[in-house]
């Protein structure tokens, strides 16, 4: 009876390579979700929407420059590397010589601060009273009687809330942080050397990122005439509609070019703009701050319709699905959901279309 032969040591698996590119792309599909959803649970919104500014920002700034440093003689054969650097030093330096320029702008109002807190105190105390006069004085009793009591009021909420307060601080302050962090990281990506070849899961995710750029692009795009539009119907208001009423706001140019600067970022910038111009027309009178609030509750509710619109245009989104995936946004993840939902969703539809899946 012959002996059974030896097993064969087992053979190498072998791996089809139609399986594994089809591995590699799911690989590239799943992570990049995955890091959009670590960036909204952990807060870092502004630094990758920093990080796609800075990028483009400066591939823009380098394409100028080296169209003008190509221009001399002596300078033309460094153009290209020389422009790079140029613009990663624009893209980091540009946004603290803003903040320098605006602190030193707003010196004189940080100094005048203490005397213009009085006068606000003072305002709040005499609005307070005519509505205690105003009032059945059931409902007055539980009003501040003058400036005092309205300084302690101010101070006890402001004891209250110090936690708060502080927490906020620190959010903002690690915004900032990542914000700026985010420019390096964007300007350092755009003017880093190309690999000559890059591996299948390196290649795949650069075709991720790519397209996520393009949607970035079109929604910044989408953005700058949102910003417009808020900002001429602000101009209208503040300029001619009020002035027919007999009201006017001091600082209107200054107010009318934050509209336009904060409008750059979605739906926040609004936010923002508007809490600027009613705290300013509060100054002015209550009536005036109620006007300006009651236009500007207008404005930002219309911002949901004319985003979805002016952005479902540049990116073939209807605006039913964009609204809706908005609102959903908004109430999983905050107001920075509802920045992210117009790029997010952007994203995943260019993905969809060029798989020729929508």
């Amino acid at each position: 009876m012959a002996k059974p032969l030896p097993a064969a040591p087992d053979a190498p698996v072998t791996v089809r390579p139609q399986a594994a590119s089809r591995n590699v792309v799911l690989a590239s599909y799943l992570l990049m979700p995955a890091a959009l959803l670590l960036v909204m649970w952990q807060h870092l919104l502004p630094g990758l929407l920093c990080v796609c500014i800075g990028f483009l920002a400066t591939r823009w700034f380098a394409r100028q420059l080296e169209r003008l440093l190509s221009r001399s003689r002596f300078l033309r054969s460094r153009a290209h590397g020389l422009a790079g650097v140029l613009a990663f030093v624009l893209v980091l330096v540009g946004p603290i010589a803003l903040v320098t320029v605006g602190l030193s702008q707003a010196r004189e109002y940080i100094i005048d601060a203490p005397d213009q807190y009085r006068e606000l105190l003072d305002f709040t105390a005499r609005t307070v009273l005519e509505l205690r006069l105003k009032l059945p004085p059931d409902i007055a009793v539980f009003l501040p009687e003058g400036a005092a009591e309205v300084q302690r009021v101010v101070a006890n909420y402001l004891r209250a809330q110090a936690g708060s307060l502080a927490m906020a601080g620190r959010a903002w302050l690690g915004a900032l942080l990542f914000a700026y962090v985010g420019l390096i990281v964007g300007g350092l990506a755009a003017i880093a050397p190309a690999p000559a070849q890059r591996r299948p899961l390196a290649e795949q995710l650069h075709r991720r990122v790519t397209i996520f750029g393009e949607a970035f692009g079109q929604i910044v795009a989408a953005q700058f005439w949102i910003a417009a539009f808020n900002t001429l119907l602000t101009a209208i208001f503040l300029l001619f509609l009020m002035p027919m009423w007999g009201l006017s706001l001091p600082y209107t140019p200054a107010l009318i070019t934050l509209t336009f600067v904060a409008g750059l970022v979605p739906i926040v910038g609004n936010l923002v703009c508007n809490s600027v111009i009613t705290l300013v027309a509060l100054s002015v009178s209550p009536v005036t701050a109620l006007a300006c609030l009651a236009f500007l509750i207008l404005i930002h509710k219309a911002e949901y319709v004319i985003n979805a619109k002016v952005v479902g245009s540049r990116t073939k989104m209807s605006v039913w699905e964009l609204l809706a995936v908005m609102f959903v946004a908004e109430a999983v993840f905050g107001p920075a959901g509802l920045v992210a939902a117009p790029l997010f969703y952007a994203y995943l539809k260019k993905e969809l279309q060029a798989a020729a899946l929508v």
